[in-house]
C-alpha cells in the first residue's frame, strides 16, 4: 500500500455580515466545523470561541486538521448564535453555514463564500472567510504577560483590557491568531499564561514582525484600542521572570492629537519560552519506550471472570490499541 501524502493545516475562520438575531443587542456568533466520515454522516470536529455582539466576528480559535492530498475531505463550517451555556446546538440559533471541501481551501488559501440557511436560501448578505497554513514546525511558545498604566478608556469604572496577537501575511495583511482572555475593571492586568503554536505566530520565523494590540472590552462589541506594538519573536524571547522584556503601548490617534504624548501604557513580557511539542509518532519513532496496562487488574487475571458489558467493552478497546501498536519497536506489556 503507497504512503498517503498527509500534512497538517490550521483554518482560520472570520464572518461578516451575520444575520442579528438579539433584540436589543447584536448576535454572539460561534463557528462549528463538521467533518463528513463517509456518505451523509456529518460529526462535530471543534468549534471556535463565542464572541459576544459583533456581526463581523474574526474567531482566534483555529481549526488544525490532517490534509490528505488523495482524498475529498468534505468540511461543513456552522454559525450559531449562542445566548445560553448549554453545549447542544439545538437551542441555538442558527446564522448559516458553508460546505466545501479542504482542497477547495487549501487551492485558494483563502476560501469565501456565502453563508446559506438549511433550505438552501441566502442567510441575507452574511459570508464566511476560511484561510489555510500549513503546519510546518511543532514548536509551540508558552507566553505570561502583563501591563501597567493602561489608560482609562471607561466614564465609570477603569478599562477591560485583553490582548490581541496578529501576524502579517504574505500580502501585507495582518491575521488574528491568538485573543487573551479580559480582566475586567483593571489598569495594571495579570494575564493567564497562555500558549500558541509558533507556526501560528510567526510561521515559524524568529525574526517575523507580530503585531500586539490591547483593547478596553465593552459588551456592546465597540471595543476601545488602548494602544498596540511590534516585536519579533528574538525580541519577546529575551524575556524572564527575572527580567522582563517592556513595550510602549502606542495609541497613533491619540499620539498625533496630544502634545507631550507618551504611551498609554506598558506590556510587560514575563515568560517567553519556546518548547517542542511533541506528538505520540515522535515517541515513537526517537525509541521511547511504552508501557501498557490491559485494566486496572493484573494482566495474568482471567478475562472469563464476570463483569459488565461495559467493562468488556474497554477491555477490547484496549487489547485492540495493543495490537495496533505491536508492530512499534521498544513496546513492552505490563
Amino acid at each position: 500500500m503507497a504512503a498517503q501524502c498527509v500534512t497538517k493545516v490550521e483554518l482560520n475562520v472570520s464572518c461578516d455580515n451575520l444575520l442579528d438575531k438579539d433584540i436589543g443587542s447584536k448576535s454572539d456568533p460561534l463557528c462549528v466545523l463538521f467533518l463528513n466520515s463517509s456518505g451523509q454522516q456529518w460529526y462535530e470536529a471543534d468549534r471556535t470561541e463565542r464572541i459576544k455582539n459583533c456581526l463581523n466576528p474574526t474567531f482566534s480559535k483555529m481549526f488544525i486538521i490532517d490534509y490528505y492530498f488523495e482524498v475529498v475531505q468534505k468540511l461543513r463550517f456552522g454559525i450559531y448564535d449562542i445566548d445560553n451555556k448549554t453545549i447542544e446546538l439545538s437551542d441555538d440559533d442558527f446564522l448559516g453555514e458553508c460546505e466545501c471541501t479542504l482542497g477547495q481551501i487549501v487551492s485558494s488559501k483563502k476560501l469565501t463564500r456565502p453563508l446559506v440557511l438549511r433550505n438552501g436560501r441566502p442567510a441575507g448578505k452574511g459570508s464566511i472567510t476560511i484561510s489555510a497554513e500549513e503546519i510546518k514546525d511543532n514548536r509551540v511558545v508558552l507566553f505570561e504577560m502583563e501591563a501597567r498604566k493602561l489608560d482609562n478608556k471607561d466614564l465609570f469604572g477603569k478599562s477591560d483590557p485583553y490582548l490581541e496577537f496578529h501576524k502579517q501575511t504574505s500580502d501585507g495583511t495582518w491575521l488574528l491568531v491568538h485573543r487573551t482572555e479580559v480582566i475586567k475593571n483593571n489598569l495594571n492586568p495579570v494575564w493567564r499564561p497562555f500558549k500558541i503554536s509558533l507556526n501560528s505566530l510567526c510561521y515559524g520565523d524568529m525574526d517575523k514582525t507580530i503585531k500586539v494590540e490591547c483593547y478596553d472590552y465593552d459588551s456592546d462589541g465597540s471595543h476601545d484600542l488602548i494602544g498596540t506594538f511590534q516585536a519579533t519573536m528574538t525580541q519577546l524571547k529575551e524575556a524572564s521572570r527575572s527580567s522582563p522584556v517592556e513595550f510602549e503601548c502606542i495609541n497613533e490617534k491619540k499620539r498625533q492629537k496630544k502634545k507631550g504624548y507618551k504611551n498609554s501604557g506598558v506590556v510587560s513580557v514575563k515568560q517567553c519560552e519556546v518548547t517542542v511539542e511533541c506528538t505520540f509518532l515522535d515517541y515513537i519513532m526517537g525509541g521511547c519506550q511504552l508501557n501498557f496496562t490491559v485494566s486496572n487488574w493484573e494482566l495474568h487475571f482471567p478475562l472469563a471472570v464476570p463483569c459488565s458489558s461495559a467493562e468488556l467493552t474497554r477491555q477490547s478497546a484496549c487489547l485492540c490499541g495493543l495490537t495496533q501498536c505491536s508492530g512499534y519497536a521498544k513496546l513492552s506489556c505490563q
